[in-house]
C-alpha cells in the first residue's frame, strides 16, 4: 500500500478536478477510482452537464495524451483504429494509427455510432491492443476510454450491446448542479480557458505505480464473502432478467480497492464496496419493468444483503 506522501498527488488531482466540475465531488472521485482500477468509464447524461469537460479535466490533471473522437452514424472502424496505406516507392504498407492510439480516448456520444463501429473498441478495451490486417498492435499505457452517451430516448442513438457495456468498469451520471455550484460556474472563469491553462499534478509514471498499489490493497475473506453475496443477490432478484457476471464481481472488487486507496486505507471495508456498487452494477443489469434500472433499485440490494 502506498504511504501518505505518495497519495498526495491523488488528493491534489481530486482538488483540481473539483475546480472544473463544481459540486460533484462524489462523481469526480468515482472517475478517478475507475482509472486507478484500470477500468473504463461511461458517462450517461443530457448534453451540457459537463461530461466532456470531466474527460478533458482527467487527462489534463494526470498528464496523459488525449484524443477526442466524435462518434457519428457514418463513422467507420478505420476512423478509430487507423489504416494501412501502400507506399509505392518502398513497395510496402505503412500503418497510420488512428485516434485510438492515445492514453485517454474520449468516445464522445458513443451511442450515435453504429454497432459495427462500437465493436471496434471491444478488443482495445479488454486487452489493450488492436488487430488489423493480421497484425496485433499494443496500445499505450495507461489506456483509458471515457465514453459519453446520450439517454437512449434521444433521436439517432444505437443502444450499446451487453458485451460493450460490460467493458466499462463504471457508469456514472453527473446531473444538474445545485444552485450554489451553478452560480459559481456562471460567475467564474470559462471552463475551456481553465482547461487550456491546466497543469498536470500526476505524471504517467506515478499513475502507473499508484495503479499497482491499488491492486495490493488488502481484501479480507469476509469482504470477499460480501461481494459474492451482493452479486448472488442480483442473480436471484426477481427485479432483474440476469445478475452480475464474474467479470463484474472482479470489477467491483477492483473499484472498491481503488476507493479505499483514495480514502487512505490499507484494506477494503464494506463501505468502500457500497460506495462504488451502483456505478459498477447499474449498466450491467436489465430490470424487468424497464430497460436499465435506476441506481435506487440497485442500491436497495445494499440494504437487503447482510454484511458478514
Amino acid at each position: 500500500m502506498a504511504d501518505a506522501s505518495s497519495l498526495a498527488p491523488l488528493h491534489a488531482a481530486l482538488a483540481q478536478l473539483d475546480t472544473f466540475i463544481l459540486g460533484k465531488p462524489h462523481e469526480t472521485r468515482l472517475a478517478l477510482a475507475c482509472l486507478l482500477a484500470r477500468g473504463h468509464l461511461l458517462i450517461e447524461d443530457l448534453p451540457g452537464v459537463g461530461k466532456t469537460t470531466l474527460a478533458h479535466a482527467l487527462a489534463a490533471t494526470l498528464g496523459l495524451a488525449f484524443q477526442r473522437v466524435q462518434f457519428t452514424s457514418d463513422m467507420l472502424p478505420a476512423d478509430l483504429i487507423g489504416v494501412s496505406i501502400y507506399d509505392r516507392d518502398e513497395h510496402r504498407f505503412h500503418f497510420h494509427a488512428g485516434p485510438l492510439f492515445s492514453q485517454v480516448v474520449l468516445a464522445d456520444e458513443i451511442n450515435r455510432a453504429t454497432p459495427k463501429t462500437q465493436s471496434a473498441l471491444l478488443e482495445a478495451m479488454e486487452e489493450g491492443q488492436v488487430t488489423l490486417d493480421g497484425e496485433t498492435r499494443r496500445l499505450p499505457e495507461p489506456f483509458f476510454v471515457i465514453a459519453t452517451q446520450n439517454p437512449a430516448h434521444q433521436i439517432g442513438t444505437f443502444p450499446l450491446p451487453e458485451s460493450q457495456l460490460d467493458r466499462f468498469l463504471m457508469r456514472i451520471t453527473l446531473g444538474y448542479p445545485d444552485a450554489a455550484a451553478e452560480r459559481a460556474m456562471l460567475l467564474g472563469e470559462d471552463r475551456r480557458d481553465m482547461l487550456r491553462d491546466a497543469r498536470p499534478v500526476v505524471d504517467p509514471a506515478t499513475l502507473a505505480s499508484l495503479q499497482q498499489a491499488a491492486r495490493r490493497v488488502h481484501v479480507a475473506p469476509a469482504l470477499v464473502d460480501y461481494v459474492q453475496a451482493l452479486c448472488r443477490a442480483t442473480r436471484e432478484a426477481d427485479a432483474f432478467h440476469s445478475g452480475l457476471s464474474p467479470r463484474a464481481a472482479l470489477g467491483l472488487l477492483s473499484a472498491a480497492r481503488a476507493w479505499a486507496m483514495l480514502a487512505g486505507r490499507e484494506m477494503v471495508i464494506p463501505e468502500d464496496v457500497q460506495a462504488v456498487f451502483a456505478s459498477v452494477a447499474t449498466h450491467r443489469l436489465l430490470a424487468r419493468a424497464s430497460n436499465r434500472p435506476q441506481p435506487e433499485l440497485v442500491n436497495r440490494l445494499l440494504g437487503e444483503v447482510a454484511i458478514p
